[in-house]
């Protein structure tokens, strides 16, 4: 199991753009991906999940992947958060 901290830095947040951007990418992975903020964890291949989440800019949240591609799912994924969105 392999987990990181990040924090979110597109200025709108995990608005429902970036989380389809990101259920579709953890979709590709077999690892299980659970998403936490705060004391809340869900399930990071869940679009509701994920909304749920209400992640606005600067919100650190733990991607934890857990299973035989779980560094490059959190390689990617982290990726698609840490980015800035270009407006």
């Amino acid at each position: 199991m392999k987990q990181k901290e990040i924090v979110i830095k597109n200025k709108t947040g995990l608005h429902a753009r970036p989380a389809s951007e990101f259920v579709k990418a953890a979709y590709n992975f077999k690892s299980n991906i659970i998403v936490k903020k705060g004391e809340i964890e869900i399930n990071g291949k869940s679009i509701m999940g994920i909304l749920t989440l209400a992640a606005s800019y600067n919100t650190r949240i733990i991607i934890i992947a857990d299973g035989e591609d779980e560094d490059k799912a959190i390689e990617v994924l982290s990726k698609i958060l840490e980015t800035e969105e270009k407006a």
